[in-house]
């Protein structure tokens, strides 16, 4: 059928007409799109300044330590100018040390590299009135009042108490308040999620040593809460972590986890240990450590990441992708090793981030999650790799639907809660 010449007009009327009512839809979209923007940054910005943005967990830097680990500008990821500049107004830096010799000579140099970072956390907070240390939740609160950031001290890995309970109480005493008892590697007071390769063998160690906590680690625990310090489950093996969740007096906290579920490495959280965490009134940090964060359930990436694994000499099995990098003496094999595993597993995403935070709050509610950056040891998230970035954070939270007070909770408020709750059931 041909079109007459008064049905063909007719036709380009219409045409012209709906193109005609479509830009003014378009215009009349366009400040509306640009309003919900602007209410979203709005709805930010209120919710990060009313928050005590808390980081539950950050690494202290020493001259000695890789840049590898430190910002693209070779400098702490937590230094104060970033802190400020993010808006985060408290940090916990660990006074953390790695795996060593099972000897007393060993723990003697853990006992020194922790002495070392107490030291280099105490000169930081003398020449920089952006900071001031806190050792109880009044002063993080007052801190923060006078425009400053508190830093809070933790410790990770029972190594440098030289076997020795009566350690903790100089530690305590020195300001530390969160206490973690493993890093990589088990020692004399509890079993470690992952445990240390020995680079002469070629082995790992035995997967439990403890089948758990040792005499000595439940008596750490006790000890712990007693000076009324924050128990710190965070890279214990499941069997510790619950066993420290069940011998504990106060709530406890895992400084810098993520949920197993979603990405099934060893030093993540079970369902098991995230509902008993939950159960007892204590709260999981959320890391910003993008080799925690990866979905690991796909078996063609499985396979990509045990290829290049085997490319570079290193063990198929891990209780991470990276891990065992340290292994390769070459800096160039080094260098290519961890540049192939991140173009496999690619970058974190505060996206991905989000998704551990809402599995973590649909298991156990909101009053249980929190966040440790890991910084200066993890990293790798694109949009939170150093503390000035935290506000994407919160845009990431508002996004998801969380509301203010929520975020509230989340940043810092709940933290504050379990540092509240186990300084008051202090006995000594």
């Amino acid at each position: 059928m041909v079109m007459g010449t008064t049905g063909l007009r007719r036709s380009m009327v219409k045409i012209a007409s709906a193109a005609m009512a479509l830009a003014v839809l378009a215009a009349c979209a366009h400040p509306v799109i640009e309003d919900m923007a602007a209410r979203r940054m709005d709805m930010a910005r209120a919710a990060h300044q009313d928050s005590l943005v808390l980081d539950g967990h950050a690494d202290i830097v020493l001259p000695s330590t890789s840049l590898s680990y430190q910002g693209p500008d070779g400098r702490s990821k937590v230094a104060p100018d970033k802190l400020a500049a993010g808006g985060v107004g408290a940090v916990v830096m660990s006074v953390a040390v790695g795996p060593g010799p099972r000897t007393p000579e060993g723990d003697a140099a853990g006992r020194a590299e922790a002495d070392e970072k107490l030291a280099a956390i105490r000169a930081l907070d003398a020449a920089h009135e952006l900071l001031a240390i806190a050792t109880t939740p009044e002063e993080v609160r007052a801190i923060r009042a006078r425009g400053q950031t508190a830093v809070i001290l933790g410790f990770q890995n029972a190594r440098s108490l030289e076997s020795d309970v009566a350690a903790l109480d100089t530690f305590h005493a020195a300001g530390v308040r969160v206490f973690g008892l493993n890093h990589i590697g088990h020692n004399d007071f509890s079993d470690s999620s992952r445990p240390v390769y020995d680079g002469d063998t070629k082995t790992y160690e035995v997967e439990a040593e403890h089948g758990g906590l040792s005499a000595l680690g439940v008596q750490a625990i006790e000890r712990i809460n007693a000076l009324g310090g924050i128990v710190d489950v965070s890279q214990m093996s499941k069997d510790a972590t619950l066993q420290a969740i069940a011998l504990s007096t106060s709530p406890v906290i895992a400084s810098h986890s993520n949920a197993r579920a979603l990405s099934d490495v060893s030093r993540n959280l079970s369902d098991e240990e995230i509902d008993r965490i939950g159960e007892t009134g204590g709260v999981i940090h959320v890391a910003a450590f993008g080799a925690y964060l990866v979905d690991l359930s796909d078996p063609d990436l499985l396979a990509r990441i045990r290829a290049v694994r085997r490319g570079a000499g290193l063990p198929e099995t891990y209780s991470y992708p990276y891990e065992l990098y340290w292994e390769l003496d070459d800096p160039a094999a080094k260098t290519a090793f961890l540049t192939a595993m991140r173009d496999v597993i690619g970058r974190g995403s505060v996206d991905r981030m989000m998704d551990h935070i809402d599995y973590i709050v649909a298991r156990i509610g909101v009053d249980h999650v929190g966040i440790g950056t890991d910084f200066n040891h993890g990293g790798g998230v694109e949009g939170f790799n150093e503390a000035d970035e935290a506000f994407n954070v919160t845009l990431a939270l508002v996004d998801r639907g969380y509301a203010s007070a929520d975020i509230g909770k989340i940043w810092g408020g709940n933290f504050l809660r379990v540092f509240q709750s186990v300084s008051a059931a202090a006995t000594d």
